[in-house]
């Protein structure tokens, strides 16, 4: 028997330009389909005169703090350094100020570099550094602060009110993609619900995907979707900072790393797919695919399309005219319904899963009280005895009254 995976079924965004890879590997082993759209890149300074001038200036006058912010961030510092014949230097001036890590990957790299930190917070969040730094007195220090891709207006800002005089070290730069097809086609994948959760592993790649809609002029339908519809997952609560600030709900797992993000989608993605007793097998619609008595069954769109209107009222008759304005591309021939319907059919292997009431529509072989039998064969709710599960107009399911989905 085929092994499920967790994800099995789902369709999950990736938006990370860094460890893109690492992640991807992680999704797909657990069954997901990956849809890759790093949004953004990261450009080196290695070779930029700004990064030159700011390290120039810290070993012309050395600070009395330094905040490293990323594990490649100061890597790269350091490297650059090195490449530059000031390396040693460097340390040695970093090594005689007050050194504080955002977080162990940070902590990893400082002691990589032969340095020890002083202090590093347990939750990895800027703004715990930046209220330690202000519970003393910052008054009159000088403080490097290595950037991570974009400006921290909120944390300079608040050590410069507080009398502090702040360098900053611009080691990286996010910027857009040099081929924006991806993300642009992930926009698109969130609004047609075709993807079923995005995660987010920097606040510059969420900034930066809600940028891209709205220079699209989607600024205003992607947050809606998003996180409502669309599961949002960041990696801990700095990535989440440009979601929220939209009003975007987002999960994230108590530690802030890439297992345990996956960990938590894990959980999250199969306790939002409906699951239904029907016709004497358990139906649990997730993505792009039916589990079927616990076996994956791919559903082309238009199938899904249909089943989902079938399984928001189970055991409803849906009428061919509200099925033909879910099926995508279908026109006015509700020929196309039957077509679909039997379509899908197939691909659940169980022709009886979905009744054809005559002159009516169609609706699941819904049957709360016969829970789930997985020897059961078709029409186990007593629908033997017509080839493609049709049943009278008036008939009802058990447990169900016969109306139709919007009676």
């Amino acid at each position: 028997m085929h092994q499920v995976g967790p994800l099995e079924g789902f369709t999950v965004g990736v938006t990370a330009a860094r460890r893109a890879d690492e992640l991807g590997a992680l999704l797909t082993r657990r069954g997901a389909q990956v849809l890759h759209a790093p949004a953004l890149r990261i450009v080196p300074l290695a070779d930029d005169g700004e990064l030159l001038d700011a390290t120039r200036a810290l070993l012309d006058r050395a600070p009395d703090t330094v905040v490293a912010t990323t594990a490649i961030g100061f890597r790269g510092w350091v490297e650059a350094a090195d490449g530059w014949g000031l390396g040693e230097e460097l340390r040695a001036v970093l090594g005689g100020a007050e050194l504080l890590a955002r977080g162990p990957k940070v902590r990893g790299a400082v002691r990589a570099a032969g340095l020890t930190e002083d202090w590093s917070p347990p939750s990895e969040s800027m703004a715990e550094v930046l209220d330690r730094m202000l519970a003393g007195d910052v008054a009159g220090r000088r403080v490097a602060v290595q950037l991570h891709g974009e400006p921290l207006p909120g944390f300079v800002e608040a050590l410069r009110a507080g009398g502090a005089e702040v360098v900053g070290v611009p080691v990286y730069r996010w910027l857009p993609p040099e081929d924006i097809g991806p993300v642009d086609r992930l926009i698109d994948a969130v609004l047609a619900r075709t993807v079923d959760a995005v995660t987010f592993t920097s606040a510059p790649a969420a900034a930066s995907l809600l940028r891209r809609a709205e220079e699209r002029g989607l600024g205003e339908e992607l947050p809606a979707v998003l996180g409502h519809e669309v599961l949002a997952a960041c990696v801990g609560p700095v990535t989440a900072v440009p979601l929220t600030a939209r009003d975007v709900p987002v999960v994230r797992p108590e530690r802030f790393r890439l297992g345990p993000l996956v960990q938590l989608l894990c959980r999250e993605l199969p306790a939002r797919a409906p699951a239904l007793p029907v016709g004497g097998h358990r139906l649990e619609i997730r993505g792009h695919a039916v589990l079927v008595d616990g076996e994956p069954r791919p559903v082309p769109p238009a199938g899904m399309a249909l089943l989902r209107a079938l399984a928001r009222r189970p055991g409803w008759v849906v009428p061919r005219a509200d099925l033909l304005r879910v099926l995508p591309g279908a026109g006015r021939d509700e020929h196309a319904v039957e077509t679909a319907v039997a379509r899908l059919r197939s691909a659940l292997g169980g022709p009886r899963l979905i009744q054809t009431v005559v002159k009516r529509g169609y609706r699941l072989a819904f049957d709360p009280q016969g829970g789930h039998d997985g020897a059961a064969g078709d029409g186990a709710d007593g629908l033997r005895g017509t080839g493609c599960g049709d049943v009278p107009a008036g008939a009802p399911p058990k447990g169900s009254a016969p109306r139709s989905a919007g009676g």
